[in-house]
């Protein structure tokens, strides 16, 4: 499904653009004038976590559930623990910022990396995640992602990375291709 092609949140919309329309996240850093997408700023995600901002769009979560993206090796995680009834926490941190659940929808879509199977990462992100792992160029996302609801979070900022840790499941939306999630974002962006 084209980038183009799927609907925007309003807060998504009013982010910056690249030069080919994509809106930057807020925690992507820029670089000679151009987003270093795959990236994230210390700072900006910093920021996103103190001020319980959105990692896209960057406006404030208000308190509730959070929302993030997650790949193959964490999808199957989260839906063994369900499906035998138990509950599900992420006690290794992650680098993986949360959001609103429009936006991740969105973001899942959008993204060549999260939105297929077969989609490679383009550069290497060095993560601090037990599950995942570092996660070198050329990485394929895998079988299965899930856009997944928490009822919250937990972060520690040291001298180099922003941590996170969720707290318990409310929402587990595993999908194969992302555009299966379009009537989800289609409903949220519609008040439900």
């Amino acid at each position: 499904m084209r980038f183009d092609a799927v609907p925007m949140p309003p807060a998504v919309a009013a982010r910056p653009r690249d030069g080919r329309g994509y809106p930057v996240p807020a925690i992507t850093p820029w670089a000679d004038g151009e987003p270093q997408f795959a990236l994230s700023d210390y700072e900006r995600t910093a920021r996103c976590a103190r001020q319980r901002e959105c990692s896209v769009c960057g406006v404030l979560m208000e308190r509730g559930p959070v929302w993030r993206v997650v790949g193959t090796a964490e999808a199957g995680a989260i839906g063994q623990a369900l499906a035998a009834g138990a509950p599900y926490r992420n006690l290794a941190p992650t680098l993986e910022a949360p959001g609103h659940r429009a936006c991740m929808l969105y973001a899942a879509m959008v993204c060549p990396y999260l939105a297929r199977p077969n989609a490679r990462r383009s550069r290497d992100v060095e993560g601090a995640d037990e599950v995942v792992g570092q996660l070198e160029r050329g990485t394929a996302r895998g079988a299965t992602g899930a856009v997944v609801g928490f009822a919250d979070y937990e972060f520690a900022i040291t001298a180099t990375q922003v941590l996170f840790r969720f707290l318990d499941v409310v929402e587990f939306l595993p999908h194969r291709e992302a555009a299966g999630q379009l009537a989800e974002l289609q409903a949220e962006l519609q008040g439900r």
